[in-house]
């Protein structure tokens, strides 16, 4: 899959000057997500990792209660883009036709499928444990994290989230177009069991509702963001119990719900 090409673009210079420049420039390409024969969604996105994205995916969205209940992935290139047809376990296969029943229009902000606000609101399995990570750890962290950003290091035009495990150490990470596919892609390697259990996850993006919806479901302790926080992500980080710092920056970090007081 190739997820970077090289195009020519003209570079303007204060003086006047316009030279021509080869740029890595980041794929981005529709992938359909179709489910027991049914067209779920269609997200633009970089083509790769697409079975831990599918994975964390219907996790996020609700449509599995774990990785065990996707009996099939299967990736394969079609003509404009990707498609990805998932087979679910049987008992599970109203609830997609349900779904499919109720929509009316399909996003990229992470709530596909979704009919009328009331269903914004959905089931969080458990309380998120308390992050044992110190602060000097996360700073540590955070001061490495292009290490982990090959595919933004070469485009400059990615996001990513990152799992660590309290010492800091990186255990996973995913990049993506999008910030909410990336994080879906961490969610997907997470749950598949590819990796140990992370303390926490950050993500180089603002941090909004879904976001924070996605790191209830991953299970971790604490998401960290280096840009801002909405207010609707805070108001769900502080009814589930998720420690939520945002603005991290190599100077400070600002923290938006510390539940176990972990740092104060």
């Amino acid at each position: 899959m190739r997820v970077a090409q090289t195009l020519t673009l003209i570079r303007l210079s204060p003086d006047g000057t316009a030279d021509p420049i080869d740029r890595d420039i980041a794929v981005e390409c529709p992938v359909a997500i179709e489910v027991d024969g049914f067209g779920y969604a269609v997200m633009m996105m970089t083509p790769e990792r697409l079975e831990d994205f599918a994975t964390g995916f219907l996790l996020t969205e609700r449509l599995v209660d774990a990785p065990g209940d996707i009996l099939d992935i299967e990736p394969f290139a079609a003509e404009s883009g990707w498609i990805v047809r998932v087979t679910l376990a049987e008992h599970l296969r109203g609830r997609m036709q349900d779904r499919v029943r109720h929509r009316t229009s399909d996003t990229s902000c992470g709530l596909c499928g979704l009919s009328g606000l009331e269903q914004i609101a959905r089931p969080v399995t458990g309380r998120p444990p308390a992050p044992q990570v110190d602060v000097e750890t996360l700073f540590a962290t955070l001061a490495t994290v292009r290490r982990h950003q090959p595919l933004n290091g070469q485009t400059g035009a990615v996001h990513a989230a990152i799992a660590c495990d309290a010492g800091g150490m990186v255990l996973a990470a995913a990049e993506d177009v999008g910030r909410h596919n990336a994080l879906d892609k961490l969610v997907g390697t997470l749950a598949r069991g590819t990796v140990l259990s992370p303390d926490f996850i950050l993500v180089t993006s603002r941090i909004s509702y879904e976001m924070v919806d996605k790191a209830l479901v991953a299970g971790v302790g604490l998401l960290v963001g280096i840009s801002a926080p909405t207010s609707l992500a805070i108001d769900h980080a502080r009814q589930h119990g998720l420690t939520l710092i945002a603005l991290a920056r190599s100077d400070a970090m600002l923290v938006a719900h510390d539940p176990h007081d972990c740092f104060a």
